[in-house]
């Protein structure tokens, strides 16, 4: 016969009101109390029945997290953050990709609801603030991460992408490059603008002139694809006078800006100076290893599952935050000289 959480109340001298609240974090209970039925029920390999614990605290101890594109290493760090913040307190994750279509973040967001999930945490690929205010008017929980919608005023955490993006410039100038150039992302990503905005600031205040044939455009620069920071890469080595140094938009922009650099002949650093933003776990690894912009994923994913519990945790409604990271240079061969 399997375990029951009245075999442990009894085999520990304890009530089933005691147990259930040990298994529930609750903190009304004593450290030596909550020590002995977790010691016990790991000796005794119990599982809590999750259906009964739903019907019985009226939650499904589910999260979900939607995102633009789970195979992006950049959402999976998060997604990992996130997961090891919820599952410490005995929820567990449930993620959906988005495909950087409205069409289908509603849909998910619609089905993830309809399984009656506890929170949602969610990177928006801009699908309207319809839904998030029937959300709102339902209070159910959700986060926004990465990506603010604008005129909707809601929980968030993120990175300050105008910082990012002037850092990363900054640090070009530091090693000497006056002939900086942008692949950006796409127009109606939030980030984008905000990173440009970063470049141009440092620009700016560095004393280099801007350039409106060294700002590159991608038309979806957000997605996980090395081709559209080729094919813009190309673009700028054809110029008359070429970039010495690039700023991406994210990494895998500047993993294709780099291979575009390879195929012209051309060397990293020495010709040309290429920085991301995202700095994924693969950097180190690459030919020449990436430097880029660190946006704390796992922490932004620990953040969003902390700030869910807070939200679950509340007796009532709880002030909006937002949380804003800060990004850091992660310096590697691809901008090292000398």
């Amino acid at each position: 016969m399997p375990i029951k959480m009245k075999d442990i109340a009894q085999d520990l001298g304890l009530s089933q009101v005691t147990v259930s609240k040990v298994l529930r974090d609750h903190p009304d209970i004593s450290e030596e109390t909550r020590q002995r039925v977790l010691r016990r029920v790991d000796e005794l390999d119990y599982r809590p029945n999750e259906l009964a614990r739903g019907l019985a605290t009226g939650r499904s101890y589910l999260v979900g997290l939607i995102v633009p594109g789970i195979l992006h290493s950049f959402f999976a760090e998060i997604a990992i953050g996130l997961s090891s913040m919820i599952s410490a307190k005995g929820y567990s994750l449930i993620v959906a990709s988005s495909e950087e279509r409205k069409d289908v973040e509603q849909e998910q967001i619609r089905k993830l609801l309809a399984r009656r999930l506890d929170a949602l945490v969610i990177a928006s690929s801009g699908a309207g603030t319809e839904l998030f205010e029937q959300m709102d008017k339902q209070s159910q929980p959700y986060v926004l991460i990465d990506r603010e919608l604008p005129g909707l005023n809601a929980n968030f955490i993120g990175v300050d992408d105008i910082k990012a993006g002037f850092i990363a410039t900054k640090h070009l100038c530091e090693i000497g490059r006056r002939r900086i150039a942008h692949i950006a992302g796409r127009a109606n990503s939030t980030a984008a603008p905000r990173r440009l905005e970063g470049y141009t600031m440092a620009l700016e205040q560095l004393g280099i002139l801007y350039r409106e044939d060294y700002v590159v455009h991608g038309a979806f620069a957000d997605t996980d694809s090395t081709e559209q920071g080729y094919e813009a890469m190309n673009a700028l080595l054809e110029l008359a006078n070429p970039p010495d140094a690039v700023f991406c938009h994210n990494d895998p922009l500047a993993i294709g800006a780099m291979n575009s650099v390879f195929d012209a002949g051309l060397e990293i650093p020495k010709d040309v100076a290429i920085i991301g933003c995202e700095n994924l776990d693969f950097n180190s690894s690459l030919r020449v290893p990436l430097s880029s912009v660190d946006q704390q994923s796992t922490k932004l994913g620990e953040q969003a599952g902390q700030l869910i519990l807070d939200i679950l945790r509340a007796k009532k409604k709880q002030d909006i935050q937002r949380i804003i990271l800060e990004p850091k240079v992660v310096v590697r061969a691809s901008t090292k000289i000398g």
